[in-house]
């Protein structure tokens, strides 16, 4: 059986609304991905600690907040400072259509403002860890056969 392809969904900052990760973090789940969910009002550092230490292939941030921008830079800037900038970042929430091309300059693979549907969303994920799925395959693969 191929290993799953390990996402982190994160709560950033102050927001305490959770309903909307939540829902994205079981669609996930029911598309095959294994999802680690930090809970509400997670410190950008603890997010960044979380997604180095489950060795996940993606971060999904839910931001209602409107600290989007800011958030974002400083977890793409903490992934890379721990040497982690293979572990994409895609950002979901209350963000104006204006902010987007700002989110992406920050760092950001996708962006999924409110109303996105849920299989785009999937969709979108399944294409940004293709690259981790095949080596989650290899690596199940090779353990398999020693």
């Amino acid at each position: 059986m191929p290993a799953r392809v390990r996402v982190l969904v994160a709560k950033p900052g102050l927001d305490g609304h959770d309903r909307g990760a939540k829902i994205v973090a079981r669609a996930l789940r029911d598309a095959g991905f294994e999802v680690v969910f930090t809970g509400i009002r997670r410190r950008v550092d603890d997010i960044v600690a979380t997604a180095v230490q489950e060795d996940v292939a993606l971060v999904g941030l839910s931001i209602l907040s409107g600290a989007h921008v800011a958030l974002t830079r400083r977890i793409v800037e903490g992934l890379r400072a721990a040497g982690a900038d293979d572990i994409g970042v895609v950002v979901g929430g209350t963000i104006p259509a204006a902010d987007v091309p700002r989110l992406r300059a920050a760092g950001a693979a996708a962006v999924y403002p409110t109303g996105t549907p849920l299989d785009e969303i999937v969709a979108d994920i399944r294409k940004l860890t293709a690259s981790a799925s095949a080596s989650a395959s290899s690596s199940a693969s090779s353990s398999a056969s020693d």
